[in-house]
């Protein structure tokens, strides 16, 4: 049973350089969904991109075997899981959306989305880990000069949904498959549209409806994009 308001996203926290090898490390937590990013700066780009002074982003995504109720098999023999390759296509989407790629060198900034827990809004959680750790890995690239050049803007995700008729922010599992409508929501910290994914499971929505739910997703864009602001602190991109 749902113990917050419906405008309300679960506990959201940042745990920024959680390992040490990788210059951008973040473990984050949504409600019980957790996830590691970690971000990876390949001093090469991919053989379409040599010689035009232009960078690149890429990510994976990927569960670990405990992290649902029943064990996740790992992809073994070339086994590729669908689910997981979109989920990371829209990562990839997602943060290049806040680079300059233009302005990053011949230079690929790997993103690696690791499932430790999933209790729905993996992909969300995703997203707003992968940006804290773009930050600091980017941070680490003294060569690149001020960090507002080359990031354009935040990145943050989340989902929202309507159960039994009631519009519903950050869903958890229980709520997710229950859902009669599902989107998920991709959005600049300036407020403008990355990615907006939206299904009618069994039923359909009405555009008030859909009004209604992408206002309720801006509201947990702002509440992400505030943890994200306030986990970077002085290492921010961005005045204000």
């Amino acid at each position: 049973m749902r113990t917050r308001r419906p405008d309300e996203i679960r506990p959201l926290s940042f745990r920024r350089k959680y390992t040490k090898q990788a210059p951008g490390s973040v473990l984050v937590s949504m409600g019980r969904t957790t996830v590691l990013c970690t971000c990876c700066v390949d001093e090469k780009v991919p053989d379409f991109l040599v010689g035009t002074g232009k960078g690149w982003l890429s990510a994976e995504y990927d569960m670990l075997p405990g992290s649902t109720h029943s064990r996740k098999p790992r992809d073994r023999a070339g086994k590729v899981d669908g689910r997981c390759v979109e989920i990371q296509r829209l990562i990839g989407r997602s943060l290049r959306a806040a680079v300059h790629l233009d302005k990053l060198g011949e230079r690929t900034l790997w993103l690696d989305c690791d499932v430790l827990e999933a209790d729905g809004g993996t992909r969300t959680a995703s997203i707003n880990g992968a940006f804290v750790a773009l930050v600091d890995a980017l941070h680490s690239v003294k060569s690149l000069g001020p960090l507002s050049d080359i990031v354009k803007d935040s990145v943050a995700a989340v989902s929202v949904g309507l159960l039994g008729d009631e519009e519903l922010l950050d869903l958890d599992y229980a709520e997710d498959k229950d859902a009669e409508v599902d989107l998920n929501l991709v959005m600049t910290g300036a407020g403008q549209f990355v990615e907006v994914q939206g299904t009618g499971e069994e039923a359909t929505f009405s555009r008030a409806q859909l009004d209604r739910l992408l206002k309720l997703g801006k509201i947990g864009i702002d509440a992400v994009t505030a943890k994200q602001k306030r986990a970077l602190g002085s290492q921010w991109p961005f005045l204000g």
